[in-house]
Order: C-alpha cells, then structure tokens, then sequence
C-alpha cells in the first residue's frame, strides 16, 4: 500500500521557509552590515553602498578602502561558487536551502574565529581587516543566492523595495478600493516582518560591537546556527 505524504510536515516546513526564516535573515543581514560597517568599514551587504563609498574617495582624491574595492568582485565570485556548488550537488529549490544556511554559518563562524585571534583594524586597514571582509560579504552572497535560488521571496537586504512594497500595501489597504498590488495585506505583513527584523539586527549589531569588540561576530553566527538547527529538524 502506497504511503500517503504528510501534509502536516510539508505544511509546517512551507511556512518555516515563507514565514519565518526570511525574519531571521534579515536581522542576520543587519548585524552583518552594521558589524562590517563599524568595525571593517564597509557594507557586506550593500555592494553598490561600497561603490558609492569608493567613488566618494576618489572624487576626493583619497585612496579607496582595500575591502571597498574588493567587495564587489569578492561578491560575484562567491555567487558564482554557490551557483557551481548548486549545480555539482545536482540540488535545486528548496533542496539548496539547508546547505546555503550550513556555508553561511561556516563563513560567519570563520569571521568570528579571525576577529578574535588577529584584532584586525580598520584605519588604516591590515590584511586581516580585508579577510574578514572577504568572507563576511561571502556570506551575504550566500544569503542572496539562496533567496533567488530557493526562497524566491523578498530581500531580506535591501530595504529600499522592501520599504516601497510596504508603503504601497499598506496604501492599497488603506484604501478600500480595487488593489493596485496583488495580496496587498500579505505583502505588507511580508515587508513589515523583514524590514523590523534588518532594524532589530542594526541595532543588535551595533550593540555587539560596542559591548563585545572582537566577538561581536558571535551574535550574527549564532543565529545563523539557529537557522541550521530549525532547518534541519523541518526536514
């Protein structure tokens, strides 16, 4: 006799996915921005943040911070791993989701074990700074490569559309009238979530840099464990 699947699991596993891990990524995603911006001096998550900040620079005659320069190439590159990690482990949807979350962890957790052993400074910038960098915007890679590879949901990163999409819905709610946006209530709880999670995650990492130093990077890598561990007992 055929087995019949469980609905119940596959229920509680769609809404961990589409419902709460995107919230934890983005307060991920905050405490990495502000953690690299503080204490390394650049966004990890913001690229086009890094060319502004380079291009400031040199339209000031200043040298460009070393991790500013690199961010962006540093950023495809660990894109194009993950896409050819993807393809190697035959994986695809929602399959890739648990080891995307396992790589960004790992690369967190090596960002922590490298601040605290080496101290790195900011100005001007040691080589170690620029490592750290390296694998901190490696993790955001590895985050927006699994929001566009298996989550397909909203970017969990960039504030800008999360904010627009929330200002619309909430106007289309507001309204009464015919919707401009389609699930307009959805979409505004969706961008509402995401956006206090990134502003919670800010804080918290300014917090830990202020009050942990070098260990700060254990705060955004622990979480980032936690989303291994739940993802890990959903399947």
């Amino acid at each position: 006799m055929a087995e019949l699947p469980n609905t119940t699991t596959d229920s509680t596993k769609v809404l961990w996915l589409e419902g709460c891990l995107p919230p934890l990524l983005a307060v991920i995603a905050g405490m990495v921005d502000v953690i690299g911006f503080l204490s390394l001096g650049l966004f990890t998550a913001h690229i086009t943040g890094n060319l502004v900040m380079v291009t400031a620079r040199l339209v000031r005659g200043q040298l460009p911070h070393v991790g500013q320069i690199l961010a962006v190439p540093v950023f495809v590159i660990a894109v194009a791993a993950l896409w050819w990690i993807a393809k190697a482990r035959k994986k695809r949807g929602r399959s890739l989701t648990q080891p995307l979350l396992l790589i960004q962890f790992l690369l967190l957790t090596f960002a922590l074990i490298l601040s605290v052993i080496h101290s790195p400074t900011v100005d001007p910038p040691d080589r170690m700074s620029v490592v750290i960098a390296a694998i901190a915007v490696s993790s955001m890679a590895c985050q927006f490569a699994l929001l566009r590879l298996s989550l397909h949901g909203a970017p969990t990163s960039v504030m800008t559309g999360n904010l627009t999409n929330a200002t619309l819905s909430l106007l289309d709610t507001l309204s009464g009238s015919q919707p401009l946006m389609e699930n307009a209530a959805e979409q505004l709880r969706t961008a509402l979530k995401i956006v206090g999670g990134f502003f919670a995650g800010c804080i918290a990492g300014a917090a830990a840099v202020s009050w942990l130093g070098n260990w700060c990077w254990s705060l955004p890598a622990a979480l980032a464990g936690v989303a291994v561990a739940l993802g890990r007992s959903r399947n």
